[in-house]
């Protein structure tokens, strides 16, 4: 079936109690069973079944299981936040004296999060993933994995998926791909070879701003049988499982980045949608970008969907639509926070993917602790505004766009 309907009916299909559409909000933190032998069995992981509310619920079953779907993956595991979600992940498979390549252009809080952890013994190359070329020149002996994002934020630079997904499997390198940019709507990674898929949850897939959560998918490309940081209680089954369940029951249980229900039931009735307002926002973005790349007050306008974006080509093999966030820079005598406050249906806000329109000064706000020079080799700006495009109705938003300018 198609992408909606798929996820649309998969609580349904998987049978709910008293004939519910939604699988219902489980409040319970614990889960009793009525012989003692059964709970043995599940914490030893013969049986299927659920322990704890830290590590298992059945919402949030039901939301990995949606997640899994649309990614093509195997399995899920769904957690608080998504930057949770990226240093679980890290902290279950790397260890001090592992060496990992990151894309330069890069989230501001992971690419923070990355500098924590060479801290304590994990080195990090940072290159210009937009290049398979950079990021083959900076594996080293005991480098173990790659982690790129589709699109970057804020200047949307796309980097080179499918280059990079060969180096890893040529060299054995574990390819961690944040898919949150393009989501699994206009963009799988497993389609690129990724071994892992990031998701947070609260942009795109949640779309409502109402629910904090992240996601590591399984793809089942990587032979993890050849990783070298795999605990013997978790080679259980087949191969293609043992890395999710450590990143589960070592990272997720040691953490406790749990998700709640109630937050795991917004993010899933909010993706119901996700391809609708996927086509929406990722409309209105090309015609606003479209229109703010001939107006005499701008600069510069970062949008892969543009012809001259040095990875357009790039995006339109890859993506079925270049996305719905795009930066631009103003002219000189323009003040970004008289523009911004001159718009009337953008909020100044720091989330993306709602689904209303978003604006920031990127220099000054989410990219700030960065640093002048650091902000400077990442090219951001200090007139850089970046724009995370909803879906409203397409001639509003031109027209408040065009107000905005011109006062």
């Amino acid at each position: 079936m198609g992408f909606t309907s798929d996820i649309l009916h998969s609580d349904r299909r998987g049978g709910i109690e008293h004939g519910s559409i939604h699988k219902p909000v489980h409040t319970a933190v614990t889960y009793t069973y009525e012989d003692a032998h059964e709970l043995a069995a599940v914490f030893q992981g013969k049986q299927q079944g659920y322990t704890y509310g830290r590590q298992v619920n059945p919402t949030v079953t039901a939301l990995q299981d949606k997640v899994s779907l649309m990614e093509d993956g195997l399995s899920t595991v769904a957690f608080s936040t998504g930057m949770a979600a990226i240093g679980t992940m890290l902290f279950s498979l790397l260890r001090a004296g592992d060496h990992f390549i990151s894309s330069s252009f890069l989230f501001g809080n992971t690419n923070s999060l990355f500098n924590s952890f060479e801290v304590h013994g994990i080195d990090v190359s940072f290159v210009d993933a937009t290049s398979a070329d950079e990021v083959r020149a900076a594996v080293v002996k005991n480098t173990r994995l790659v982690f790129v994002e589709t699109i970057a934020n804020p200047r949307t630079q796309v980097a080179e998926l499918v280059a990079i997904g060969e180096l890893c499997k040529e060299l054995d390198l574990v390819y961690v791909v944040d898919n949150t940019m393009t989501t699994p709507y206009l963009f799988r990674p497993k389609s690129v070879g990724a071994s892992l898929v990031v998701n947070s949850l609260t942009k795109y897939i949640g779309g409502h701003a109402n629910a904090l959560g992240g996601a590591i998918t399984e793809t089942g490309l990587y032979d993890w049988s050849t990783f070298p940081h795999l605990y013997d209680n978790y080679k259980k089954g087949d191969v293609s499982g043992w890395a999710i369940a450590q990143i589960k029951k070592k990272g997720l249980r040691d953490f406790g980045a749990s998700l709640g229900a109630e937050a795991a039931h917004h993010i899933s009735v909010g993706s119901d949608t996700l391809a609708l307002r996927m086509e929406q926002a990722c409309r209105n973005a090309i015609n606003l970008a479209n229109f703010l790349a001939d107006h005499p007050a701008v600069k510069k306008i970062y949008y892969p969907g543009l012809p001259d974006h040095p990875q357009h080509e790039l995006a339109r093999k890859l993506f079925k639509h270049p996305g719905a966030l795009f930066s631009v820079e103003l002219v000189d005598e323009m003040d970004c926070f008289d523009f911004l406050n001159n718009l009337d249906l953008v909020v100044c806000t720091s989330n993306l993917g709602d689904t209303r329109s978003l604006g920031i000064p990127v220099a000054h706000s989410i990219y700030y602790e960065m640093g002048a020079e650091r902000r400077a080799s990442m090219g951001i700006d200090d007139s850089l505004v970046r724009f995370s495009i909803g879906i409203e109705d397409t001639d509003d938003l031109l027209a408040d766009f065009e107000q905005a300018l011109s006062a």
